[in-house]
């Protein structure tokens, strides 16, 4: 039975290692484990420990159980736990068991109804897909101009009556 496991187990890896399809497996830190450093990745997170420190990833979940102190960047966030500290996510779901102790920096966000907000939530726009490359040089405008108004022309000449 072992050698089946390992067998299925290796052709597994094989199958999601060679694909670019498939959707990443994501790194789970469980509800016993405590991680006291820097996380970087780019895939998928899904948090139900307690992370002391910074997160840079592609997609965050953070657990009912979970609990992070510290900056969270990541393209998408679904906070159901704990947050302390600043998140920074182009999208950003906060359910109604979630807390989030400081700001929030997003481009589209969703709130339930119940969730624990304490701190400001501060939405960006996305980049303009075309900037001025560096070594240009930016183009000042003039000052804008006083608008000339024409005196109105006189259509008849009117008598005074004494």
């Amino acid at each position: 039975m072992k050698k089946f496991k390992k067998m299925m187990y290796l052709k597994l890896a094989r199958a999601f290692g060679r694909s670019n399809n498939c959707r990443q497996v994501p790194t789970i830190i469980g509800e016993t484990t405590k991680v006291c450093g820097d996380i970087n990745s780019n895939g998928i997170l899904h948090v139900d420990g307690y992370i002391e420190g910074d997160i840079n990833c592609e997609e965050l979940v953070i657990g009912v159980k979970g609990n992070i102190l510290g900056t969270v960047k990541a393209q998408s966030m679904f906070l159901y736990g704990t947050l302390q500290g600043k998140a920074t996510a182009d999208s950003l779901f906060i359910a109604n068991t979630a807390k989030l102790i400081g700001d929030a920096t997003h481009n589209t966000i969703a709130i339930e109804p119940g969730a624990y907000i304490d701190g400001h939530c501060i939405r960006v726009q996305n980049k303009p897909a075309a900037e001025p490359a560096a070594s240009e040089a930016p183009k000042t405008a003039a000052a804008p101009q006083p608008a000339v108004v024409a005196a109105p022309k006189v259509i008849a000449k009117i008598k005074a009556v004494k």
